[in-house]
């Protein structure tokens, strides 16, 4: 009998440490208030047809059709910052070789799928939106080297536009709560599997399970749609986490994401800029 006791209590034990690894801010309620002017937020800008991806065409039709804005900003070589998805710039660009080793001058040579619209900076994108739409920015990068994040926080303090700053990376969300705390911060993840070795089925794990919230304390949670059931992010927003869903194609998606995420970004469907329900 007295092991049965010793085993719930290590049980309460560990599931009392995977509550506190999980845990959010405890900013909820201003979160929610960062997003309660908009529900939807167009992924990577309003594009489609002849409008590419984040491209400048992209973020001037979100921008006139009531929409939210969420975009991706990559570090280039010569330690500016690009608009930009991939890492690699085959998809979008046709060639090869990745963001970080070209500068932003060669970058803005390069036509986004073959239209006329080039990679935008930074800098070109905020100009362009000047405040008239809300902004995800999504701080791409798989390291611990957080120049990235010093260098979009430089340009984000002269922006009197409202945003937050998301990542898949937790180093980076924490480098944002230590040196930008007043600013909404969220984390993005999924259900990871493309871990090949321990160290990366580790990682997927960790991930996907929100358990390096830890060291980030996201205010909230932009999880996949379709991997909404995951354990971690339930809990996790049962304790104040603001969930964001992410990203909303068909509109059999957008009826899923109805009661579990306070924020849908989307692609592909035309939802109401402004229904908040």
């Amino acid at each position: 009998m007295v092991w049965l006791f010793s085993l719930a209590g290590i049980l309460l034990l560990c599931f009392l440490l995977f509550c506190f690894l999980i845990a959010p801010s405890r900013r909820g309620n201003r979160t929610r208030d960062f997003f309660s002017d908009k529900r939807y937020y167009a992924h990577r800008g309003l594009h489609g047809g002849e409008i590419p991806e984040n491209s400048l065409a992209a973020f001037e039709a979100a921008c006139r059709a009531g929409y939210g804005i969420e975009l991706d900003v990559h570090r280039t070589a010569d330690n500016q910052l690009c608009v930009f998805h991939d890492r690699t710039l085959k998809r979008m660009c046709g060639v090869d070789g990745t963001v970080e080793e070209n500068t932003l001058a060669e970058l803005r040579t390069l036509a986004l799928a073959g239209t006329q619209e080039r990679i935008p900076s930074f800098d070109e994108v905020l100009t362009l939106i000047d405040g008239r739409a809300p902004l995800i920015v999504e701080i791409k990068g798989e390291n611990r080297d957080t120049d990235v994040c010093r260098l979009t926080a430089e340009r984000l303090r002269a922006y009197s536009g409202k945003y937050c700053v998301e990542s898949f990376n937790p180093f980076y969300i924490s480098w944002w709560r230590k040196h930008m705390p007043h600013d909404v911060r969220g984390i993005l993840s999924c259900r990871m599997k493309n871990g090949k070795s321990f160290r990366g089925r580790l990682q997927d794990f960790l991930l996907s399970n929100l358990l390096l919230n830890v060291i980030a304390r996201p205010d909230f949670l932009a999880y996949s749609i379709p991997d909404r059931g995951n354990s971690a992010f339930r809990l996790s927003r049962r304790f104040g986490g603001c969930p964001v869903g992410w990203t909303c194609r068909t509109e059999e998606e957008k009826a899923a994401s109805e009661n579990a995420f306070c924020v849908v970004i989307f692609e592909k469907i035309r939802p109401d800029p402004e229904s908040l329900q």
